[in-house]
């Protein structure tokens, strides 16, 4: 679509939010046809109907878009998570380790645009933003850190406060790792299959699979 000849600048704080909201929810319509590193902020303007110029009034950068997606996304899965109970079989051992990765795993897979954006977010999100929008959202993270080392805590009684901070540290760093790792270039995943890469599983199983192995750690270190 092109710039709209025609744009004005929205001036009430309604008309900005509609205008912040439309832009948004263009940013996940794409995240929703390609990846993040194939989108750039003229697909992004040019879908929205607006000058890139025009876009950069709502917002710092292309980066500070997907920031707030990504924040949004993140309280939206803790919702979620807080609603959830795991489910195990449990005279299976560490049966409580299993349950709670295989939820987080479960709800994590079935959200694709959270993992595409934890994927990215040290090495692209986290550059070109104003100290504002930075500060805005490591404000946020800082309290939905909490909230996933509080959900652990419940689940995993053997884990101390500071180790379950940890591990829901680990928690969305593994993710946002293994979406890019399971993710390559044509070539790339050739070579993984040739020289032994991770199991051909889905994510959601690797993902699982791993972040059982780090819990049982943890509670283990924690008795």
């Amino acid at each position: 679509m092109a710039p709209d000849p025609g744009f004005q600048r929205a001036r009430r704080p309604e008309q900005v939010a509609e205008r912040r909201a439309t832009i948004l929810r263009t940013a996940r319509e794409l995240l929703g046809e390609r990846r993040l590193s194939a989108i750039s902020l003229r697909d992004l303007s040019s879908r929205v109907g607006l000058a890139k110029s025009n876009v950069l009034n709502y917002f710092d950068s292309r980066e500070a878009i997907y920031l707030e997606l990504l924040d949004a996304d993140w309280r939206d899965w803790l919702d979620e998570l807080e609603q959830t109970v795991p489910a195990g079989d449990a005279s299976e051992p560490h049966a409580a380790e299993t349950a709670t990765a295989g939820t987080l795993a479960r709800t994590l897979a079935a959200r694709p645009v959270l993992c595409e954006l934890l994927s990215a977010l040290a090495g692209v999100l986290e550059h070109n933003v104003s100290e504002d929008t930075a500060r805005r959202f490591k404000t946020n993270a800082a309290a939905n850190a909490v909230r996933l080392r509080e959900w652990l805590r419940v689940r995993l009684p053997a884990l101390d406060a500071e180790t379950a901070h940890h591990c829901a540290g680990a928690i969305t760093l593994l993710a946002g790792a293994l979406w890019d790792y399971e993710r390559p270039t044509p070539l790339v995943h050739r070579l993984n299959q040739e020289f032994g890469g991770l199991p051909a599983r889905s994510f959601e199983e690797n993902f699982a699979t791993g972040l059982r192995t780090h819990l049982v750690g943890a509670t283990t270190l924690g008795r």
